[in-house]
């Protein structure tokens, strides 16, 4: 299947949560075929959060695959079943059945995401045995975002580096610094829920001026650099996406 090159140039991946095109942007994803289909001739890449929920078939992941350009990119949510129920405790046969479920994307699979409770604060011996068992079938990009102040600190971002994990740069902040990418060198990942209002506020222009600036930078690094838009219960996300493209353009 053939699609429009990725707008936003090598190295920057920008997305929203899910491809929902909301009636006020459809005009810019013009065409037949599903939604998908739609946005992935925009888009370069899109962040599968229904997998943090429930179990998919491969059938549903072939599918997605075969719906989306070759050059385009899925980031997946790993099930909370290992993030939240199990807190990062064990966990291998659960990974082992989303890895082979999600296997099917072949390697439109470039990412996955690991969003931690708020209340899961950080202990060494735990993470550093997660991300091994992670990292022992897992070899591609890999985001880590927390959502307790104790992972934001020195110890936690070197442990993150030497797996080479991207902690996620999320808007709003859980912590000081947490607006900033840390862990990897070769792995960046923005996530913007909106703000001051959570999942509904869109970003302005001055906002996403600053954050094309930052994306270029990351680019100019040789950073491979994702920025998702989640800020989706009101529509903001696509417009902003939209928007992001645009002056990544110029």
């Amino acid at each position: 299947m053939t699609g429009r090159p990725a707008r936003s140039g090598p190295g920057i991946l920008v997305g929203t949560a899910g491809w929902s095109l909301p009636r006020a942007v459809q005009e810019e994803f013009a065409g037949e075929g599903s939604h998908l289909a739609r946005y992935a001739r925009v888009f370069p890449a899109a962040e599968i959060n229904t997998s943090f929920y429930r179990a998919h078939r491969p059938s549903v992941y072939d599918r997605w695959a075969n719906t989306t350009p070759e050059g385009f990119r899925f980031s997946l949510k790993v099930p909370k079943t290992i993030t939240h129920e199990l807190r990062l405790v064990g966990g291998s046969e659960p990974l082992d059945a989303f890895l082979d479920e999600s296997a099917a994307l072949g390697a439109r699979r470039a990412c996955l995401l690991v969003q931690l409770p708020p209340s899961l604060a950080f202990d060494a011996a735990v993470a550093e045995q997660f991300l091994e068992m992670v990292r022992q079938r897992w070899a591609e990009g890999l985001a880590l975002e927390p959502r307790h102040a104790s992972w934001f600190t020195r110890s936690a971002s070197a442990l993150l580096e030497r797996f080479d994990v991207g902690r996620v740069a999320a808007d709003p902040a859980r912590a000081e610094g947490g607006e900033a990418p840390a862990g990897s060198h070769t792995l960046a990942y923005y996530r913007l829920h909106g703000s001051p209002r959570t999942y509904y506020s869109r970003y302005d222009a001055d906002y996403l001026a600053a954050l094309a600036d930052r994306l270029r930078a990351h680019r100019a690094a040789g950073v491979t650099t994702w920025c998702i838009f989640d800020n989706t219960a009101s529509g903001a996300a696509a417009a902003n996406a939209l928007d992001l493209l645009r002056l990544l353009e110029t």
